[in-house]
């Protein structure tokens, strides 16, 4: 059997006797007012318990001032090295962003430019060390990291994350490891080893990462079915509005929005036998002073 230490760890599921344990998280947070709006709406009224926030977003603020009032979401960092804004001026970042001062959607070219280039890996490690201090800077506790298009499967990436997140009492990170997700899950479950050695608490699966833009009702309630025990995440990308500055084409968020509140998916939940909460809930205890004391 599991036992409550090695489960908190993150083992890649667990045994029969192991409680099924539920996430449920929006990404980018802080993107625009129709994220926000839907991350509030999804945590009141339906079964979101997580949000990932994007520090230099263009609604930041307003993320911010929505979960202020919501105690019982727990909000992790959405750290962003592509398709998005940096927080530090660009001139500090040449060798990461483009001539509009924006980190590029063609990630294979920064991430070779991060492995080739000591300065550009420099100025990625500055970057992550800015997006973290902006996240303290909102006076939020810090529930969780992970990285916006799972670029913290890149080694030096996640080198800097943990590195930085140490200072900021970094307790867990989303291992994006879907069953039948091939070779980007068994690469996640690999480095997830590694993040668990270093004392961080991990997801055991997740759920939603082949059907993202596309998480509605119907996939949701499947994805609901097969949790099996350990703590599973499910990924998200809830908005009012399909489309807005920086959203994906073809992305149907308001259908993920819809999914959230179903009452269906709602029932569903209940009827799983998982507990739910953010990553907070599960990661107090012997883990917390690992980190602490790396």
């Amino acid at each position: 059997m599991t036992t409550p230490d090695a489960y908190t760890r993150g083992q890649d599921g667990g045994g029969p006797d192991t409680p099924k344990r539920l996430i449920i998280t929006a990404d980018d947070f802080g993107a625009d007012i129709s994220v926000n709006e839907a991350v509030e709406r999804a945590h009141t009224q339906g079964i979101l318990t997580a949000a990932s926030l994007m520090v230099g977003g263009a609604a930041v603020e307003d993320a911010v001032a929505r979960a202020r009032r919501l105690p019982g979401l727990g909000v992790g960092l959405h750290v962003v090295l592509a398709d998005g804004a940096p927080v530090l001026p660009p001139e500090q970042i040449p060798a990461l962003v483009g001539p509009d001062g924006r980190f590029p959607a063609d990630m294979l070219r920064t991430a070779l430019r991060i492995a080739l280039s000591p300065a550009a890996r420099a100025q990625m490690q500055a970057e992550v060390a800015a997006q973290f201090a902006a996240f303290a800077a909102t006076g939020l506790p810090l529930d969780h990291v992970n990285a916006h298009k799972h670029f913290h499967l890149h080694p030096m990436i996640a080198a800097a994350m943990l590195r930085c997140g140490r200072q900021y009492g970094l307790r867990a990170i989303r291992v994006p490891a879907q069953p039948g997700g091939g070779m980007m899950a068994a690469w996640a479950r690999l480095l997830a080893r590694g993040w668990r050695a270093r004392g961080l608490m991990t997801n055991d699966a997740v759920a939603g990462l082949t059907q993202s833009g596309a998480f509605d009702t119907p996939a949701m309630l499947a994805a609901l079915a097969a949790i099996g025990p350990g703590l599973t995440e499910l990924y998200t990308h809830p908005a009012t509005r399909n489309a807005y500055d920086g959203s994906a084409a073809g992305y149907r968020y308001r259908d993920e929005l819809a999914a959230l509140i179903d009452p269906q998916v709602i029932a569903a939940v209940a009827a799983s036998g998982a507990q739910t909460g953010s990553f907070a809930r599960w990661a107090d205890g012997p883990v917390a002073q690992q980190v602490e004391a790396a």
